[in-house]
């Protein structure tokens, strides 16, 4: 019998090889080059001859592109950096039906159609709304059209932006349950120090977990156009990791790459995925819904929520923070005050600040209502591993945020 374990090259090639859906991210400074100032069309070409050749081979595929603000920019005669809110809006306007344009065109040329898609945090935060964009991006692809998705930036505001397009395409990849994840950079991998300031630097070819050491070696990396350096993109894929996506990260630049990538062969860096594939539901709970609130539990609660698979009751219940209505997403806190655990509350928080520590029993008398008998269901919660550095959900919120999920 053989018992030799693959090879991280062989299961790098299956996974390559099964892949049915993928998801293609191409970020400002891939689509710009090196002068950053407009799209070089030469670019859009080259990666939609790439992408016939995935479709023509029987898989399904979605292009992520930045780009509309670079060519809004350019065409409202603005500085290329430090511009404001209402400036990027109003380039991105300008831009977006140009950048559309080029990738219908260039797509064209390989004989596909395009059909572009905008999206907002708001639009993934909604669980109707998520459903019906991926049913609108499903039908896209049943019709044969690639669909050309970038965040809208034009009525995007701080507090409701992904913050950038390589986490919009790890956001795309769990929305239409993708296997993989292709990120196209203005380098060609992940180093072991930045190589544009240290040629100490190596590529790293694998990564098996994303810890606090691959982002200690990723965040000192950046990029001249894009909101994202290599930290953002490492932070992608640990993200689709988690909903069982692998992740390849390489250059944009260089021809021939993607295809080269999807035969196969040693180019970028594969961040491989979580066997334990999470489900949708909870992947969406987790990094699509900002938190509202936290809620405090007591020891025994805590316990029988981490380890006894129950659902939280109002009795466990000790303190309550923020203001939030039901339904709305927050996090379930410890005694020590770290998150352990987010879901989604069936009781608005005034509720909870009358019920906080009661029996389920008294609930009706106290509210002179039940709406549940839970605070949180079993199957709207998901917990949290360890306060690893592994991914910012959310910018307003503290540290153990960037936590290691399951």
């Amino acid at each position: 019998m053989n018992d030799r374990k693959p090879t991280r090259k062989e299961r790098r090639e299956g996974l390559i090889k099964s892949a049915k859906r993928i998801v293609v991210k191409v970020g400002s400074g891939v689509l710009t080059g090196e002068g950053y100032q407009d799209v070089d069309e030469t670019v859009v070409a080259e990666i939609a001859r790439q992408v016939a050749i995935i479709k023509k081979a029987g898989r399904r595929v979605a292009v992520v592109s930045s780009g509309s603000v670079v060519l809004g920019s350019k065409i409202l005669k603005l500085r290329r950096h430090g511009l404001t809110i209402p400036e990027k809006q109003a380039s991105a306007a300008i831009g977006q039906g140009g950048l559309t344009s080029l990738w219908a065109r260039h797509l064209g040329a390989q004989g596909l159609k395009a059909g572009q898609i905008l999206l907002t945090h708001d639009d993934m935060s909604h669980r109707r709304r998520f459903l019906n964009a991926r049913s609108a991006i499903n039908t896209l692809l049943d019709f044969d059209v690639i669909p050309v998705i970038n965040e809208n930036d034009t009525v995007a505001v701080h507090e409701l932006k992904f913050g950038d397009n390589d986490t919009l395409s790890a956001r795309v990849t769990n929305l239409l349950e993708a296997d993989l994840l292709v990120i196209l950079s203005d380098v060609d991998g992940l180093y072991s120090a930045d190589p544009r300031i240290d040629k100490t630097g190596v590529k790293i070819d694998y990564v098996e977990v994303v810890d606090d050491k691959i982002l200690e070696i990723a965040k000192d990396s950046s990029s001249a156009t894009g909101l994202g350096g290599m930290a953002s993109k490492v932070k992608a894929a640990a993200e689709a990791a988690k909903f069982g996506a692998a992740t390849i990260v390489l250059s944009g630049a260089q021809r021939g790459a993607l295809e080269s990538a999807l035969k196969g062969e040693d180019v970028g860096t594969f961040f491989f995925p979580h066997e334990d594939r999470m489900k949708s539901k909870k992947h969406w709970i987790v990094f699509h819904l900002k938190s509202q609130g936290r809620v405090m539990v007591d020891e025994g609660a805590q316990k029988a929520l981490t380890h006894g698979g129950r659902s939280l009751l109002a009795s466990g219940i000790s303190r309550v923070e923020g203001a939030f209505e039901s339904g709305a997403a927050i996090y379930l806190v410890g005694e020590d005050g770290s998150e352990f655990a987010k879901g989604l509350v069936k009781y608005h928080s005034h509720e909870l600040e009358k019920i906080k520590g009661q029996k389920s029993d008294k609930i009706d008398k106290i509210l002179g209502y039940k709406p549940s008998n839970e605070v949180m269901h079993r199957d709207d919660m998901v917990l949290i591993e360890g306060i690893g550095d592994i991914m910012k959900y959310e910018s307003d919120v503290s540290s153990d945020l960037k936590s290691r999920i399951r």
